[in-house]
């Protein structure tokens, strides 16, 4: 008992320190690309420049930026299983900074990719909930949070659409996915997920929440087991995505 006791007292005053350090010295203070005096904002006014907005021409499907404002060759060949995709940043320069420190450490970067998202999301479907893709037990330990969790959530406060928890499950790990073609992408992530509470989707417009979007394998093979469980259309939103570059011709003439 006296244990316990011990514990909880610990537990209010590392309460009480971390929540005075968070007024004294915020984490929107600093840039989160530099770590420069931001006074206030996410970014510095030099490294603003570095983050570009996902817009102009976007493939109307899977929302990457394209030459031209119409559906991508990939999406035209191979049809996705979302409906449509959107997301807020380019995924080069000062994001793919800001993407890996989402993802090592700073957790309120949510906040800054959830008000980007919902500005994309205005005149949208209607849809009934927002869940996300789900990390290994494993890796969700040692990041210590999952950031596809948390931009659901604070997606799901912006757009007033009820967020749905643990629903889906990675049960399969694999290798990881960058650096692999689409179609090692596609073959690693098969069997990954499983869905613990198909009555949440069954009959629903759903969104699902990740932080990048790159070929589009890991978000379509939950859509897969999505619609199985009989979700009636998914939508994804992501922080940011790749731009959709179209495989080069051979050069015929080499060859001759």
């Amino acid at each position: 008992m006296k244990n316990n006791q011990s514990n909880n007292r610990l537990r209010h005053v590392k309460l009480f320190f971390n929540k005075i350090l968070k007024e004294l010295f915020p984490e929107d203070n600093t840039c989160d690309i530099c770590g420069k005096e931001s006074f206030g904002s996410n970014l510095c006014q030099d490294c603003t420049g570095k983050v570009k907005i996902n817009d102009g021409n976007i493939c109307p499907v899977c929302g990457r930026k394209a030459f031209r404002p119409e559906i991508c060759m990939q999406c035209k060949s191979k049809p996705p299983l979302f409906k449509k995709a959107v997301s807020a940043y380019l995924y080069e320069d000062g994001v793919t900074v800001l993407i890996s420190k989402f993802k090592n450490g700073r957790p309120h970067l949510n906040e800054l990719f959830a008000d980007k998202i919902a500005e994309r999301l205005i005149g949208f479907p209607e849809i009934d909930c927002i869940t996300y893709v789900p990390l290994t037990k494993k890796s969700a330990y040692r990041r210590g949070y999952n950031q596809s969790k948390l931009l659901a959530k604070a997606l799901s406060k912006r757009i007033q659409t009820p967020a749905v928890y643990g629903a889906i499950k990675r049960v399969k790990s694999g290798r990881a996915q960058k650096g692999l073609t689409q179609a090692e992408r596609v073959e690693n992530v098969k069997g990954a997920f499983k869905i613990v509470k198909r009555d949440k989707f069954r009959g629903k417009n759903v969104l699902l929440v990740d932080d990048v979007l790159t070929t589009g394998s890991t978000v379509n093979e939950i859509c897969r087991i999505l619609l199985k469980a009989g979700t009636k259309t998914v939508y994804v939103a992501t922080a940011a995505s790749v731009e959709y570059k179209p495989p080069e011709k051979p050069n015929l003439e080499a060859k001759k």
